[in-house]
């Protein structure tokens, strides 16, 4: 059994990677985008029907301009980087709605919803792209299939020790079991999770500013979602970084930012 459970790591670990074209770096993904896009546009579709979707309004056009907007600067960076057809798979879709929670999310394949408790902190349409660049820069990083692989090998992971482990009496299989699921969480998962919203900051803040909005307005917003929220837990035990460190991180990177827009002839933003 702890040979087949080996074989079975190094196997995905051998298969299981992918290029992200915007670090250059290898990812851990066990999942083509004709596994998973399916499997996201239908809990999207199912989200929608179950939520109050708001169309025909100026925040709701604006939420699908902007995306529009955003998605066609990614589409420029990719081609003119060496990646066409990079989003043929993709469905760009951008919907709002009716909810106070402060929020956004994407789906794999590119199926984004804002709240509308989110836009007094977006303040307008800049704000609206910074955070749209975050979320469709998780779109294009794979980062929903790069969480699933992560599921999988924690998975792999426990049923390991439980066979490491099966020999031993009850107590002790428990105890190795809560210490293996409190360290692959604090250990690995969540600065998973951490590195993967610094990497959507980071992807974002470049498109937003390809697409020709100011960079320098994603700190600021991070700023204000800092004075509306309140107590946030140890940056180790959470699934995004801080927002001292996200704020230190967005006014670094802007002007890099803005360099990498200048090469399609954007030097001036809104």
């Amino acid at each position: 059994m702890k040979k087949i459970l080996l074989g079975s790591l190094i196997l995905f670990m051998i298969t299981g990677c992918k290029t992200n074209p915007f670090t250059g770096k290898s990812t851990l993904n066990f999942y083509g985008n004709n596994q998973i896009f399916p499997m996201a546009f239908a809990q999207y579709d199912q989200f929608l029907s179950e939520n109050k979707v708001v169309t025909g309004t100026k925040d709701a056009e604006m939420i699908k301009s902007v995306g529009q907007r955003i998605a066609t600067a990614a589409e420029r960076w990719l081609n003119a980087n060496g990646y066409p057809g990079y989003l043929k798979d993709y469905q760009w879709e951008y919907n709002l709605v009716n909810d106070e929670t402060v929020n956004a999310w994407c789906m794999p394949g590119g199926k984004i919803v804002f709240y509308t408790g989110i836009l007094p902190i977006c303040q307008g349409e800049t704000g609206v792209a910074v955070v749209m660049g975050h979320e469709v820069a998780h779109a294009l990083a794979d980062h929903g299939a790069q969480r699933m692989s992560a599921g999988t090998l924690q998975q792999i992971g426990a049923v390991g020790v439980a066979v490491a482990t099966s020999g031993k009496s009850a107590e002790t299989q428990n105890a190795f079991m809560q210490a293996y699921g409190i360290g692959s969480q604090v250990g690995g998962m969540l600065p998973f999770s951490r590195s993967h919203e610094t990497e959507a900051d980071r992807i974002g803040l470049q498109i937003m500013a390809i697409a020709g909005y100011n960079p320098d307005e994603a700190a600021e917003l991070w700023k204000r979602m800092k004075a509306k929220g309140g107590e946030a837990p140890p940056e180790f035990l959470s699934t995004h970084p801080s927002n001292e460190t996200r704020i230190s991180n967005l006014t670094q990177w802007a002007p890099l930012a803005k360099q990498e827009a200048a090469k399609f002839g954007i030097t001036s933003f809104q």
